[in-house]
């Protein structure tokens, strides 16, 4: 996909892009800088070695300026947009700095590691009017793009209940994962993008949450916990419910096992890679829907936003509210306690 138009001038040329850290989801920029003309890595901020190194193996950092730390990129560098891909600990402080120089900001998931954090970066961010976007780019699959078309169409009736899935092979974790403080729990880290989904695609809201997690037999993972599970209210009384877990066996045919089931009082919506999107209904009997929306990416429906006039998938206030989600949902499992959201 390209910014090709009658509107590419509007398009700065070279969209200079900075990236602060290299431990999250960079490819989500990489992969626009392969197909965007005019899209260039400007400047990276990388304090470890080791991922510097492998980052200037990549011929799209060849043009790249690296540094150590973050506030000297952003005083030495002319920036169209931002993208923060460092560790979940230490991102606030990345994040209002960003926002005190009004750059777009595409950020890594959870927005902040806690409650005071998410409202410090949120008054910097209504200060400045940054825009800001997060890195959730399951919104820009094409089958959960259907379910959310689907559910809004009325074909399923009212939302009533929804099961979500997220399993991963463990692999080989960084030390930065391994310490609450670092990376700020399994529940924030992975369980945000069905969570994201959940409330995208239903339309509805959460109200409370309870939860559990736990590290289960794995202890050379430190504190992260490898096991998870969550239970949230929603605002019609229905419930959603989410299991996560690094349990997925390493001989599994790919890295993870996504599901999302979206039961409604008038039929299901079900997603699973190895039976596709499903849809049953009062009056028709299960079949598969094979007609989906083409892929998108994220980085460049948000650069359209930001430079075409169109309307970006997720907007800020989605941001915010789905790190707010869970971050209580792991204050739940925390306390063993029911947590108003």
């Amino acid at each position: 996909m390209t910014l090709a138009g009658p509107q590419t001038p509007r398009v700065p040329d070279p969209l200079r892009v900075g990236i602060i850290g290299l431990d999250g989801h960079v490819s989500e920029i990489l992969d626009a800088a392969r197909t965007v003309p005019g899209l260039r890595v400007a400047a990276v901020a990388e304090s470890k070695p080791a991922l510097v190194q492998q980052a200037r193996r990549n011929p799209l950092y060849g043009q790249t300026k690296f540094y150590e730390e973050f506030r000297s990129l952003l005083d030495g560098e002319k920036l169209d947009l931002v993208a923060v891909c460092g560790e979940t600990g230490g991102r606030a402080a990345v994040l209002q700095a960003c926002a005190e120089r009004k750059l777009p900001i595409a950020s890594e998931k959870p927005l902040t590691r806690t409650l005071e954090e998410l409202g410090a970066v949120r008054a910097a961010v209504d200060r400045g009017g940054a825009p800001i976007t997060m890195l959730l780019p399951m919104r820009f699959s094409p089958h959960y793009a259907a379910m959310w078309k689907l559910v809004r169409s009325g074909e399923i009736g009212e939302v009533v209940g929804m099961d979500a899935q997220k399993s991963y092979k463990l692999g080989a974790r960084p030390d930065w994962m391994k310490r609450r403080e670092r990376f700020g729990g399994t529940i924030p880290y992975v369980g945000i993008h069905m969570v994201d989904l959940m409330l995208w695609i239903s339309g509805r809201e959460f109200t409370e949450a309870t939860a559990f997690h736990a590290n289960v037999g794995v202890p050379e993972v430190g504190e992260m916990e490898n096991t998870a599970a969550a239970l949230f209210r929603m605002d019609n009384r229905g419930t959603a419910s989410l299991r996560i877990d690094y349990l997925r066996p390493a001989t599994a045919p790919t890295h993870g096992d996504d599901r999302l089931r979206i039961a409604g009082s008038q039929g299901v919506l079900e997603y699973q890679e190895a039976t596709g999107l499903t849809l049953m209904t009062r009056s028709e009997k299960r079949r598969v829907v094979t007609d989906l929306p083409p892929e998108r990416s994220l980085l460049v429906d948000f650069v359209e936003s930001l430079y075409l006039g169109k309307t970006h998938r997720i907007r800020p206030e989605e941001v915010f509210r789905v790190t707010e989600v869970v971050l209580k949902a792991r204050e739940a499992a925390d306390t063993g306690r029911v947590v108003k959201l």
